[in-house]
């Protein structure tokens, strides 16, 4: 008896051993097989460069010729013929510039980038945020890498809370809908909100957006954000965004896929802007200009009022093809809703839109370009929060700032849990 059970207790060992053995090897595999796929992805993102530059903050930015940038890994941009510049920049884009003498909430406005500190990337080349490892290890997966998830997008008239949860993000946005769009422009104030989950993000952008908010949604976005997924660390970055299917399959973050051509050699996507705002201290604002361009029908970004970056091909759209029925500004986190209750996530400067000027957040001169290819203040001007007491919108309007509204909010409080 006891030697045919010791037989059977050998034989449990031996295969117990066996099933370790072959799922260690198995995780190895896996591994290898993760660090292969990972290596094949960074070679397909980083460009050889003609120069590289240290940033401060830990970030390389590699100068990378215009025509070798992975826009053009992208089957339909083989043959692409760069434009350096747009046809036609929208009408009254600089007369807006003409403020009153002293207005009374003046931001300052020279922002620069940290990796500006170490040098600058030589004309015909463009600055393009190198892509780590690490950068890619944090994401769900390799293919998931620099996309946003699925259900990002604010649908105005559908505040039906559990519509909300379920895709964990908040917003407090003003829109504009009913029309078609051929551009927006505003002038966003730039802080550095507190994440307090590594997953959670929290931007300011504005959106042009067409098509349903089904399958097929066409959007383009800019602005700025704090995402520790995505680089690593809680810096304020200027970003970019598209998507042609609702975030499915297409689009991504920055220069991460095929598809935006930047053809400026001074600004990069993705790097850290710097200085940020204050509370109750200096404030700084960044202008962003999206439009499309009446001759080639190429969706334009301008950054600031001296930096052109480049465009994005009318062919990556469907409805964007023609033209945008909606347009969004405002503020984006996510609410991953650790420990069960509402996260203290900032959005904007962390404090709601009644503190006002240099204590919270605004968006300054929104205006759309209509089919004429001006500069227009927005009619109908909407504003949705999913929950007021997290985050806040309040609009207004005057002579130096045009249309304009504070946003944000500190999300969890004695009001908001």
């Amino acid at each position: 008896m006891g030697s045919s059970s010791c037989g059977v207790t050998l034989l449990l060992v031996f295969c117990l051993w066996g099933v370790l053995i072959s799922l260690s090897s198995a995780a190895r595999l896996s591994v290898s097989r993760q660090k292969l796929e990972v290596a094949k992805h960074l070679n397909r993102l980083n460009k050889p460069p003609i120069k590289a530059i240290p940033s401060p903050d830990g970030d390389t930015i590699d100068c990378v010729p215009v025509s070798k940038q992975p826009a053009f890994d992208h089957p339909f941009l083989k043959d692409h013929k760069i434009q350096t510049r747009p046809s036609f920049h929208p009408e009254g884009l600089f007369e807006e510039n003409k403020l009153s003498e002293k207005p009374k909430n003046k931001a300052h406005t020279p922002i620069a980038q940290l990796w500006h500190a170490n040098g600058r990337c030589p004309e015909g080349t463009i600055p393009i945020r190198r892509t780590k490892e690490e950068d890619v290890l944090r994401a769900s997966s390799v293919k998931r890498y620099g996309r946003k998830k699925h259900r990002a997008i604010p649908k105005p008239r559908s505040a039906q809370p559990d519509l909300i949860n379920q895709s964990g993000h908040q917003h407090a946005i003003a829109y504009v809908e009913g029309d078609k769009y051929y551009g927006a422009k505003a002038t966003i104030n730039v802080w550095e909100p507190k994440i307090q989950q590594p997953n959670e993000f929290s931007l300011s952008q504005l959106w042009i957006l067409g098509g349903s908010f089904g399958q097929d949604l066409n959007s383009i976005e800019a602005g700025w954000q704090v995402s520790p997924d995505l680089y690593g660390d809680n810096n304020t970055r200027l970003f970019t965004y598209w998507t042609s299917d609702a975030y499915q399959a297409t689009g991504c973050y920055n220069l991460l896929c095929s598809g935006f051509i930047q053809v400026n050699s001074e600004i990069a996507m993705g790097a850290t802007i710097t200085p940020v705002s204050g509370y109750r201290n200096s404030q700084f604002d960044i202008s962003i200009l999206i439009w499309k361009d009446p001759k080639e029908g190429h969706w334009w970004m301008q950054f600031g009022n001296d930096y052109v970056l480049g465009y994005w091909p009318s062919f990556l759209f469907s409805y964007l093809a023609d033209s945008a029925s909606m347009i969004e500004w405002g503020g984006e986190v996510v609410n991953s809703e650790p420990d069960g209750q509402h996260t203290s996530t900032q959005m904007g400067s962390g404090h709601f839109p009644e503190e006002g000027f240099g204590k919270a957040s605004y968006f300054r001169n929104i205006q759309v370009v209509d089919s004429s290819n001006n500069l227009k203040a927005p009619k109908g001007l909407g504003t949705f929060t999913e929950q007021s007491n997290c985050y806040d919108v309040q609009t207004g309007s005057n002579g130096d700032w045009g249309h304009y509204f504070y946003y944000g909010g500190p999300g969890k409080n004695p009001n908001c849990q």
